[in-house]
């Protein structure tokens, strides 16, 4: 197996387990990758095309490496209602991508969120776990270019 999953040890090579297999990727990872599809075949002993099935069928999994800041646009009841529609298309033009995309430079990664949990502050977007609410376009596009300064 490639060593650099090594750490799949941890989960029992049965079939039944290759869910919790791929989570265990991803959670380390912080996506399925190529690599990481043909060592979860390996360690599971079944074809890589039967991984990428699951991987396709599920939409927790994402096939695409994060960029090193994530942004989590909330879409919950109160953000949308808020604006957070005009927040994900006011970063998809500031950075470029789309939801789910990644920048060419590896820095930002954006997907839409169900809820946050900070309904008071709405709209909101959290980037690495941070929240930042009560977003406008100039707050919003100060925030972004604080990140981007940090590269």
């Amino acid at each position: 197996m490639n060593s650099a999953f090594s750490y799949l040890g941890e989960v029992e090579p049965d079939k039944g387990n290759l869910i919790k297999g791929l989570q265990l990727i991803q959670t380390r990872e912080g996506y399925v990758s190529n690599d990481g599809i043909l060592a979860a075949a390996e360690h599971f002993g079944i074809p890589a095309a039967e991984v990428e099935g699951v991987l396709t069928f599920y939409a927790q999994f994402k096939r695409t490496k994060p960029g090193k800041y994530k942004l989590s646009v909330c879409d919950g009841t109160a953000c949308h209602i808020k604006g957070s529609t005009q927040i994900r298309a006011w970063v998809s033009a500031e950075l470029g991508i789309g939801d789910g995309e990644t920048t060419e430079d590896g820095l930002f990664s954006i997907e839409t969120v169900a809820c946050l949990g900070c309904c008071s502050l709405a709209p909101v977007l959290s980037i690495n776990g941070r929240v930042y609410g009560k977003l406008d376009r100039k707050s919003l596009t100060k925030i972004l270019n604080e990140y981007k300064a940090k590269g």
